[in-house]
Formats: C-alpha cells, sequence, structure tokens
C-alpha cells in the first residue's frame, strides 16, 4: 500500500487527469500538510456511500473517485447473477455541483459492465430514487448527493433493492473491491451517447414523477381538513436551490393548498447555494428569504426542503415572528397526529407500529404506547429502521405507521424506505390546516402534547475536529469516555451506560448487567438519575462529534435549566 507521498505521485503521474486537474496538484506540490490532508487514505466506504468535498484527490469527490466506486459497486451487482444485472440500477441526482457528469459517469461504468442503467433526465428528491429502486424492481440505486452539507462537499449514496441504504455486507464488500482495483486503470466505461443508443441506459422521466406522487397523495388521511382551510391558509415554501421545487409544490396543490408561496431566489436551481451559507432546514438562519416573504403574504406556516429533499424544517407564525418546530417536536406532532386521525376515520391497523432512533426524543415512545401503537428504536439511519420493518413484514407482525429522526427526517408509506420530505411536507401541511380549523397552530399543539403526555426538550451539539488531527482527536475522546466514563454530568448522577459497540450495559457500581438489543455502532448512551439521557456517538458523514441531550422534566423551566447544565458539560469534551 502506497503512503501518501506515493499516493499524491500516483496522481501527477497518471494521463488520466485533464490539464486542470493536474495543475491543481502541482500547485500544493510544496504544501506537505494539503497533500497529506488530499492522500493519507481515501474516502471511507461505508452503507451510505461516500461523501466529501470536492477536489482531486485519493480522499476527495471527484470524477476519478466515482469511477472506482462505481466499478467496485458494479462488480457486486455483477456477483448476485445475470438476473440482477438485467434488473439493474436507478441512478438520480441533486442540484449540486457535477451532479449531472457525476451520475452519467456511473452510468457509463455501471452499463459497460452490463448492468442495467435507468437515469433521470434530470434532479430529483432522494425519497424518489428510493421509490425507483422498488417501483422497477431494480437491484440497487445510486443518488449523487451530499444531502444538506455546503456547496464544497458532494456524496455517493448508494441502496439495494429494498429501496432502503446499503446493507453492511454489500456496504464492505464494494470496500474490499475498491481496495483491490486501480483507482485510474480498473474501471471498464462506455461513451455515453452509445449506451443511450443501444438502451444500455434508460431515461426516467414524468412517469415517474407521476407514479411517486400517486403514492404521495395516498398517505392523505383527511382532506377535508383541507378544504375546510383551503381559502385563508398560507404557506411559504423554499427548496434551498434544490430538488424539491417541483415535487413539493405540486404535491401541496394536490393536497388542495390554494396559497403555496415559493421563495423566488432560493427556487433557482443552483449547486453554489448563493443565498444561504449552509441549505440546512435544520439551520433557522437559512430561512431568512422565507420569514421576509412570509411576513409579506400573511403567511401561516414555512416549509422549506434540502437539497436533495429527503428533509424537511418547518417555521410557524407566532404574532410577528416566525419560530422553528425541532426535528424531534415535529417527529411527535405526526407521530400524534396519523394517530389520532386514522383512529378518527377508521384507518388505525390495530397492529401498528412507529419507530424512531435511539437519539431521538423518548416522547415518541410515550405518545405510541399511550395510544396502543407498538414503538421500538433502532440505530441511527432509516437502513435500520427499514430493516426493522422488514422484520415486522416478514413475520407478520406489527404494520409500520411511521418512522422518523432527530435531524428532520420522516418516512411514511411503503413506496419508499428513506426519510421522505416530499410526502413529510404534504403530511405537515395537511396537519397544521387540521389544527388551524380548530384556532390552533402547531406550537399550540405541541404545548398541548407536552401537557398530555409530559415535558421533554431535545439539543444536539456538533464538536467539529476536521483534518487529519480531528479524526485522531474523535477516537481520542470516545476512547476516554469508555475507558473513565464521567460518575456525574451537568451534577446529575449517571445511573445506567449503555455501549452500544458490544452491547454491553453498565450500572454504576454493579458494573456490566446486560446486553442491549442490538449493536455494532460506536455511540456511547448515558441514561441519568432524572430520567435523561446523554449520548455521543462520530458522525458517520462529517468530520464532528455529535452529542444529543435528551430532557425530561416537569415542566418546561425544568426542563430547561437542565438542559443548560447538560450543554455546559458537553462543550466541555470539545475544549
Amino acid at each position: 500500500m502506497r503512503n501518501y507521498k506515493e499516493e499524491y505521485q500516483h496522481w501527477l503521474d497518471s494521463p488520466s487527469l485533464t490539464e486542470q486537474e493536474w495543475a491543481e496538484l502541482d500547485a500544493i506540490r510544496d504544501d506537505e500538510k494539503e497533500i497529506e490532508n488530499r492522500f493519507y487514505a481515501p474516502l471511507s466506504f461505508g452503507t451510505a456511500g461516500l461523501r466529501g468535498t470536492m477536489k482531486v484527490g485519493l480522499h476527495h469527490m471527484n470524477i476519478h473517485i466515482i469511477r472506482h466506486a462505481t466499478q467496485a459497486f458494479a462488480d457486486v451487482i455483477a456477483a448476485e447473477g445475470e438476473e440482477a444485472k438485467s434488473k439493474g440500477i436507478a441512478i438520480a441526482y441533486d442540484c449540486r455541483n457535477n451532479g449531472t457528469d457525476f451520475a452519467r459517469e456511473a452510468a457509463c461504468v455501471m452499463a459497460a459492465n452490463g448492468i442495467h442503467v435507468r437515469l433521470f433526465d434530470a434532479l430529483r428528491p432522494t425519497p424518489e430514487l428510493s421509490f425507483a429502486v422498488r417501483y422497477y424492481g431494480c437491484t440497487a440505486g445510486l443518488n449523487i448527493t451530499a444531502s444538506h452539507n455546503t456547496k464544497e462537499y458532494n456524496g455517493y449514496k448508494v441502496y439495494w433493492s429494498d429501496g432502503a441504504q446499503l446493507p453492511p455486507k454489500q456496504a464492505d464488500d464494494i470496500a474490499k473491491r475498491m481496495e483491490e482495483i486501480d483507482v485510474f486503470t480498473g474501471f471498464k466505461t462506455v461513451r455515453y451517447e452509445d449506451a443511450l443508443a443501444d438502451g444500455r441506459i434508460e431515461i426516467l422521466s414524468d412517469e415517474t414523477d407521476e407514479a411517486f406522487l400517486a403514492e404521495v397523495m395516498k398517505q392523505v388521511i383527511d382532506k377535508d381538513a383541507v378544504a375546510k382551510v383551503a381559502d385563508d391558509f398560507k404557506i411559504v415554501y423554499t427548496p434551498f436551490h434544490g430538488c424539491g421545487h417541483k415535487l413539493v409544490p405540486e404535491a401541496l396543490k394536490r393536497l388542495g393548498m390554494k396559497h403555496v408561496f415559493p421563495v423566488p431566489e432560493q427556487m433557482v436551481i443552483d449547486g453554489n447555494f448563493p443565498t444561504v451559507v449552509s441549505p440546512n432546514p435544520e439551520n433557522p438562519e437559512g430561512f431568512y428569504l422565507a420569514i421576509d416573504l412570509a411576513k409579506k403574504v400573511g403567511s401561516d406556516l414555512i416549509i422549506g426542503t434540502d437539497p436533495d429533499s429527503d428533509r424537511v424544517g418547518t417555521m410557524v407564525r407566532k404574532g410577528d415572528e416566525y419560530v422553528t418546530i425541532t426535528g424531534n417536536q415535529m417527529g411527535c406532532l405526526l407521530l400524534d397526529y396519523i394517530i389520532q386521525a386514522r383512529k378518527a376515520t377508521g384507518q388505525l391497523d390495530p397492529m401498528a407500529g412507529a419507530l424512531n432512533s435511539i437519539v431521538s426524543t423518548p416522547m415518541a415512545r410515550v405518545i405510541a404506547e399511550t395510544n396502543g401503537v407498538h414503538f421500538e428504536d433502532t440505530f441511527t439511519g432509516f437502513k435500520f429502521m427499514a430493516e426493522r420493518i422488514a422484520e415486522w413484514e416478514a413475520a407478520g407482525t406489527y404494520k409500520y405507521i411511521f418512522a422518523f429522526e432527530e435531524s428532520y427526517g420522516y418516512m411514511v408509506g411503503d413506496y419508499v424506505r428513506d426519510k421522505d420530505a416530499v410526502t413529510a411536507s404534504m403530511l405537515i401541511a395537511e396537519m397544521a390546516a387540521h389544527y388551524h380549523a380548530m384556532g390552533m397552530t402547531l406550537l399550540d399543539a405541541i404545548d398541548a402534547l407536552y401537557k398530555k403526555y409530559g415535558y421533554f426538550k431535545e439539543n444536539t451539539l456538533n464538536l467539529v475536529m476536521p483534518g487529519l488531527d480531528g479524526l485522531q482527536k474523535m477516537a481520542a475522546l470516545m476512547k476516554s469516555l469508555r475507558e473513565d466514563p464521567p460518575k456525574e454530568i451537568g451534577g446529575e448522577k449517571v445511573a445506567r451506560i449503555r455501549d452500544y459497540a458490544d452491547g454491553s450495559i453498565y450500572v454504576s457500581g454493579l458494573g456490566k448487567v446486560d446486553k442491549t438489543p442490538f449493536w455494532g455502532s460506536n455511540v456511547l448512551y448515558f441514561e441519568l438519575a432524572d430520567g435523561s439521557n446523554f449520548i455521543v456517538r462520530p458522525s458517520g458523514t462529517e468530520p464532528k462529534i455529535k452529542v444529543y441531550l435528551l430532557i425530561r422534566g416537569e415542566s418546561d423551566e425544568d426542563c430547561v435549566n437542565r438542559l443548560n447544565r447538560y450543554i455546559a458539560f458537553a462543550e466541555s469534551l470539545g475544549k
């Protein structure tokens, strides 16, 4: 295996580089640190695929890495047999710079390996890619997207035949194959025009949109609730320059919403995201243009979807201002609304089940179980929820009605197996209309849920640790927390520790006492004596440690006081 200096030279010497690419690498010839950062290791291929900044180099996203990964992916598909190759792969991309080129290059490599390709004719939401895999019976799927990351990033998001992100076995097989083949000479490809002409690449267009939207609209529970307020209820929508621009407004229109106001500046498709620092609907500051428009038109609700339209953020009018509904709050609102609305309309399955991730609010479990709905949690990632749903289906036990994560991702329906901002936007609008008819906003609704189910509050802190040194710091922090775990956090005693790396459960003073029902992820879960939870895990896609604070208290004020103490402790970990 080459060291980073040898890898740098290997790239410099490759005839596969364009003049521009060679010049970019030659310009860092005297910058030892930059050479190391670009070539010390390849991007790690996992169940979510690849994600990185767009530069020339082994540790970044570029056309060479796309071809390299796609050849490995093609080999794994081909190993499944001729039928798998014939069923082929669906490929999509979002608004990111280089998205079209990366998607076409991937399509050409797949086609050259005898794998039939269904390639979207333009940018599409991630959930529609998941849908296409299931709808067309494909073996696999690929979306060129970096989700909500800033403009410097792009990614390679991979799916398997169930429409969920790749299972660990296939991800490991791809990673191993990438180690075996050369980045410049180990792949097959074909001219795009030739593969189109002979049918190896098939173009997907509006017909797939219509099939997808038909399934989205089946999730409407109470259209009459919308009709009651449609004349005066107003929504402002922003896609943050991304691919929600077409299907989200269309879904709202089909729902019966008469007054939907897209933010003009952010309806422009642009991978540079010129109007925002970060196109992430989790960040309220990105909604400033939407807020300006909402105040102008008197909107009741603001909806924003990220560039690949799998996450959705919401703001609600409160007097003359607009207030954010958090991902956890929205998950609880939707779960309760789906349960109550289905009960009222006779649509709630007696074996209904719901899911969220272990880092999401425990309030969801309280809502589900209070209403007789089965509830389970999983590791972070909708692929784990999809696995659990598949297990329910195979066993003939529970029928899932809703799944969510705290990071603004929500999933309903059997036609996707990933978070889906198109369907979620439509359901949020329906729910908001339901409460509007009762004289309530979604803020009023969440307050009512707290009074009914108890008081909860959540926060997520990101301890950012960039670069090679950052990876070492992240590993050192996790090691320290395992070897010398805190006995108190923010003045509150640690009652139990769950180490999801091996599933061990520790109780203070007793040692290891039990095992979690699932394990195999680098997550430390500290259960505190007051019923709150303090969770630490490295991000799988970004150079940071994520700290999740899940608070339960006697009142809203009590929750805030507890939260502030735990925030101070979390911030001390990053110093």
